[in-house]
């Protein structure tokens, strides 16, 4: 059950959570906003790449987006957010996780839902570097559930001042059931065929790391989370994985105030979402 009543009524054409789906993916267009990159290094040697906007006149106020599986900072999710956080008077940092931008990553390991270690580098980076004095993380899909175990596992910097986290399959096993539904199975074959092109070429680059024999053996998306995600990360399996990562056992530990939008008909979201 909700815990706010929304008198939010879709239009027609989007009472359907697939139709919401399906248009934001494949029709939307976002026009008007401008980004220039910036490339950090991280602890371990590799890189992210940061997309910023700015608003008019600049600001003290920073909202930093962080995207779902397999998206980028040039959705139109984040695009459109930067566009709107822009025009109320907020800078904005979209971030591209590891093996999201258009240039490969040089490690071994990739993203995950719970790789809060990298979302940590990325606000140590803009609080060391930049002059904001508050500073908001807005978390879609993935990178929801990154928001809310990254507010609920540590202490937050005081720059922190709050969070919106949406769509956010805060049990991440649940939501690996919802998604190998026959309804979702569409949504989870473009899933594993995107995660797998990136896991050839992660082959590429280290060829004894991982074999034809492995790859070929992935037929599920929990089948990538056992092969791949869990070995590159340092989990004994991919239900150690959605155990450790899941967001939902971190929700307590929050003190930074923090809204959570799941809609009722998310495709991704299972009920205990």
């Amino acid at each position: 059950m909700p815990l706010l009543k929304s008198s939010y009524n879709p239009p027609l054409f989007f009472k359907s959570g697939h139709a919401s789906t399906v248009y934001s993916g494949l029709f939307r267009k976002v026009n008007g906003i401008k980004q220039e990159r910036e490339r950090i290094t991280l602890s371990d040697g590799d890189f992210l790449d940061l997309d910023w906007s700015y608003t008019a006149g600049g600001s003290e106020s920073l909202v930093i987006l962080l995207h779902g599986l397999e998206g980028n900072a040039q959705r139109p999710y984040m695009l459109g957010s930067a566009k709107l956080f822009n025009s109320q008077a907020y800078d904005v940092v979209c971030v591209n996780f590891r093996n999201c931008s258009e240039t490969p990553n040089t490690k071994y390991r990739s993203y995950h839902s719970g790789a809060t270690e990298d979302l940590h580098e990325v606000i140590e980076h803009v609080i060391n570097s930049r002059r904001y004095s508050n500073i908001y993380i807005v978390g879609v899909s993935l990178g929801g559930n990154m928001t809310l175990k990254y507010l609920g596992e540590q202490s937050t910097p005081n720059e922190i001042k709050g969070a919106v986290a949406i769509s956010v399959p805060c049990s991440l096993y649940h939501s690996m059931l919802e998604l190998h539904k026959f309804e979702n199975i569409l949504y989870a074959k473009r899933f594993k065929n995107h995660l797998l092109q990136k896991l050839r070429q992660k082959q590429e680059q280290f060829p004894d790391l991982i074999s034809d024999k492995e790859i070929a053996s992935i037929k599920t998306l929990k089948d990538f989370d056992d092969v791949y995600t869990s070995r590159a990360h340092g989990f004994k399996d991919a239900l150690d994985y959605y155990e450790k990562s899941s967001s939902l056992t971190f929700i307590p530990e929050i003190k930074t105030p923090t809204l959570i939008l799941n809609a009722t008909d998310d495709s991704f979201l299972s009920p205990e979402c």
